[in-house]
């Protein structure tokens, strides 16, 4: 394992401008895949760009990582966990060091987008050090599903013990596509996860069904019961642990720490990338509706773009061209005063970092970190109020971002 091999070394990069903010213009992201389509209200898609005033320090913390996929921070100086999509769970600490594989995770499917995926502090981390992880699961015929698995961490972070899996989706797929999926907690105990649909003409169509775990978000107890007050709960056929439906491939989930609203982000087909302010019961629309169409370029499902009053909840926010988002996470910190409260986002296809700005549950304003990151699959926010960022490629990295000066104001 290659331990960190630039060293910290740090890069100056400037972002544009106040002017910009200025402009009321989009930021500059291409055509659109669905011209003439109008949003359900003002600064549902391109909303002006913004400018926070902030030269960024992007300096890598640790490099030579295979695809990582999920971040988790350590309490203290502790250091990171970070998932590896071969299969690989590794620490690394604030210097860089990266350990030997951590030893106890799951067997996963590393293929296609399938392998090792989420990592989650529990929410008693301090007191039990149970750690939760999503991942590809291999099932007998070639098939596989997303799982979620939950172990003890040793003290010397060395491996997991009393591993026991608390979620499968069902029914298994043959396609190893769109797996989610993300693991977050809601502070009541409860453990929220993302699925995706499997990506096929076919499957997709299970987002819709409530008798599979397919394009769904589910709610289950920190163990994988079923908790009371999920909203399908005794509806014939339903599975119980269902929260909402109607997702394409949920990669991004978030707790708003001011709200407690849960949050999420999923990838669109050629356009129609969402942002979901997520409500039990709630239907999101795919595969009937959709601001993007078919690879192809046919229409989706009913070819209609607005999701209400269609019986299906309005995106929050949508792209077209997409960003193809990854993880997110809302700032909450003291080192970018500025950006209290507003969503950050891994952009895979944006190759950054994407900020929204929020008034109330509304986004005002966007912006595209001058990063020059590449394929960002998650962020986080450390304990000082720092960004960390990890890149999704074979030779893949760790980057911490902070204010090299500034100010900082729209």
């Amino acid at each position: 394992m290659l331990l960190n091999r630039l060293l910290l070394s740090t890069v100056a990069l400037a972002v544009a401008g106040p002017a910009l903010a200025q402009t009321g213009e989009p930021v500059e992201q291409g055509a659109k895949n669905r011209p003439g389509i109008e949003p359900a209200f003002e600064n549902q898609t391109r909303a002006p760009a913004m400018n926070s005033g902030y030269d960024l320090e992007v300096a890598e913390i640790a490099g030579g990582l295979a695809h990582p996929w999920g971040i988790a921070v350590l309490p203290g100086d502790q250091g990171y966990l970070v998932t590896e999509r071969p299969g690989r769970l590794v620490h690394i600490s604030e210097t860089g060091e990266v350990s030997e594989p951590i030893s106890g995770v799951p067997e996963v499917l590393n293929e296609r987008q399938g392998g090792l995926l989420d990592v989650a502090l529990g929410p008693d981390f301090e007191e039990t050090r149970m750690v939760y992880l999503t991942f590809a699961e291999p099932l007998s015929g070639g098939l596989s599903a997303t799982a979620a698995a939950r172990g003890v961490l040793s003290e010397d972070m060395t491996d997991l013990t009393g591993v026991e899996e608390i979620f499968q989706q069902s029914p298994g797929s043959p396609n190893p596509m769109h797996y989610g999926s993300r693991i977050l907690f809601d502070g009541e105990g409860h453990a929220f996860i993302t699925t995706g649909e499997h990506f096929t003409e076919a499957e997709r169509q299970y987002s819709q069904d409530l008798d599979k775990t397919y394009g769904k978000i589910v709610r289950v107890t920190l163990d994988g019961s079923t908790p009371e007050g999920n909203p399908f709960t005794g509806e014939a056929g339903a599975q119980p642990e269902i929260w909402t439906l109607g997702h394409r491939n949920i990669q991004g989930a978030a707790i708003r720490p001011d709200t407690g609203q849960l949050w999420a982000i999923e990838h669109g087909p050629q356009g129609g990338d969402e942002l979901n302010l997520i409500e039990p019961g709630n239907n999101y629309g795919w595969p009937i509706v959709s601001y993007g169409i078919n690879y192809g370029g046919s229409e989706v499902g009913s070819g209609a773009a607005a999701h209400a009053p269609n019986g299906f909840t309005e995106p929050v926010y949508y792209w077209d061209p997409v960003i193809a988002p990854g993880g997110m996470t809302f700032y909450d910190g003291d080192m970018f005063e500025d950006w209290q409260g507003d969503v950050l986002i891994g952009g895979l296809v944006a190759g950054t970092i994407i900020r929204l700005e929020m008034e109330g549950d509304r986004v005002v304003g966007e912006e595209r970190l001058d990063t020059d990151l590449g394929r960002t699959r998650d962020v986080a926010v450390d304990q000082d109020g720092s960004v960390l960022a990890i890149t999704d490629v074979e030779d893949g990295g760790l980057f911490r971002l902070t204010p090299a000066g500034g100010s900082g104001s729209d």
